[in-house]
C-alpha cells in the first residue's frame, strides 16, 4: 500500500467522522426541538391512556379511593350491553356515510364555485359561513326544523302539500337520517372551500392542452381535475373520518341520543357510563376500545390513501 492510498483513507475516515458527528449532534438539536411536544404529548395523551386501560380492569366508579381488579369483565360486558353495541354501530354509520357524502357532494360544488360567474365570491361564503356555528347550536336549530310535532318547520311545509306528519326525530331510521343530513348539509361548504384551495393551483395549461386535443367538460374532471384534487381528497376524508368517529355534540343536541339509542355514539356512551352512571371501570374500557378502533380505522384509512396517491402519481 502506497502513502499516496494510505492519505486517502486517511482523509475518507476523517470525513467519515466528522459527518457522523454532524449528524449526531443535528439529531441531538431536533431532540431538544421535539422534546416539549414528546413532554405534552406524554402527559395529555400516554399517561391518561395508560391510566385508562388500568381502570378498565377494575370496578371504579370514579369517586371512592377504593376499588377491585375484575380482568375483562368490563370488556366482556361491552359487548352484551346492547345500547353500547347500537352506539358502536351508529358512530361507524354517522362516519362513512358523513365521509363519503360530504366527499361526493364538496367536490362538485367546488368546481362549480371555482368557474367565473357572477356572486360567486358571495357564494363561496354563504357555503363556508354554514358550518361555522358550532355544531350544538346547529343541532337545537335543526331540531326545531325536523320536530316530529306538527309545529315542525318541515311538517307545516308538508302540510301545505297535503302530506301527513312525519315523524323525524321519533323513528330510529328517521333520526339517523336526520343527523346524517345535518352532518352533511353543515360540512359540504367548508370541505368545498378546501378543494377550491387545491383547485387553484392546478395549471391552466392542462385544461387548454386538453381542450385543443378534444376532450369535453367530462374528461377533463376525470382525467386532470380529479387526479390532481387526490392530495385534497386525502386531507379532507381524513378530517371527516376523524371528526365522524368522536362526534358528540350534533346527535346530543338534535336527538339525544334517541329515539331509545338509536342516534347514541360511543363518545355519548363514554360520558354516560363513566361519569353519568358511575360506572368509571366500563366508561375506562369503552375508551380503550374506541381508541383502537380509530386507529384500525385510520391506519386502514391511510394505506388506502396512499395506495390511490402511487397509483394517480
Amino acid at each position: 500500500m502506497t502513502a499516496a492510498t494510505i492519505g486517502h483513507a486517511s482523509t475518507a475516515t476523517t470525513k467519515h467522522k466528522h459527518a457522523s458527528s454532524s449528524l449526531w449532534a443535528e439529531n441531538l438539536s431536533s431532540f431538544w426541538f421535539l422534546l416539549p411536544i414528546i413532554i405534552v404529548f406524554a402527559i395529555l395523551t400516554l399517561i391518561p391512556l395508560v391510566q385508562s386501560f388500568f381502570y378498565s380492569l377494575t370496578d371504579y366508579d370514579g369517586y371512592s379511593t377504593t376499588f377491585n381488579f375484575v380482568g375483562a369483565s368490563n370488556y366482556v360486558a361491552i359487548f352484551k350491553d346492547p345500547s353500547l353495541l347500537s352506539a358502536l354501530g351508529f358512530t361507524l354509520l354517522y362516519a362513512f356515510a358523513t365521509t363519503l357524502l360530504v366527499t361526493c357532494f364538496a367536490i362538485p360544488l367546488a368546481v362549480t364555485l371555482n368557474k367565473a360567474m357572477w356572486g360567486r365570491s358571495f357564494a363561496r361564503s354563504l357555503f363556508f359561513f354554514l358550518g361555522v356555528p358550532a355544531q350544538a347550536i346547529i343541532g337545537l336549530i335543526w331540531q326545531y326544523i325536523f320536530s316530529p310535532l306538527g309545529s315542525g318547520v318541515m311538517n307545516k311545509v308538508l302540510a301545505v302539500f297535503g302530506i301527513p306528519n312525519v315523524p323525524w326525530l321519533a323513528d330510529d331510521n328517521w333520526a339517523r337520517f336526520c343527523v346524517i343530513f345535518v352532518a352533511v348539509w353543515m360540512q359540504v361548504g367548508w370541505h368545498s372551500t378546501l378543494y377550491l384551495a387545491y383547485l387553484q393551483t392546478i395549471p391552466a395549461d392542462l385544461y387548454e392542452q386538453a381542450r385543443v386535443d378534444g376532450a369535453n367538460s367530462r374528461q377533463q374532471f376525470f382525467h386532470i381535475t380529479l387526479p390532481q384534487l387526490i392530495p385534497g381528497i386525502v386531507v379532507s376524508m381524513f378530517l371527516l373520518m376523524t371528526g365522524g368517529l368522536k362526534i358528540y355534540d350534533l346527535p346530543y343536541t338534535l336527538t339525544g341520543g334517541g329515539p331509545g339509542y338509536s342516534t347514541n355514539t360511543l363518545s355519548q356512551a363514554i360520558i354516560l357510563k363513566g361519569i353519568g352512571q358511575s360506572q368509571y371501570g366500563l366508561g375506562s374500557a369503552l375508551s380503550v376500545l374506541f381508541t383502537l378502533a380509530c386507529i384500525l380505522v385510520i391506519a386502514a384509512q391511510t394505506g388506502i390513501a396512499n395506495a390511490v396517491e402511487k397509483r394517480f402519481q
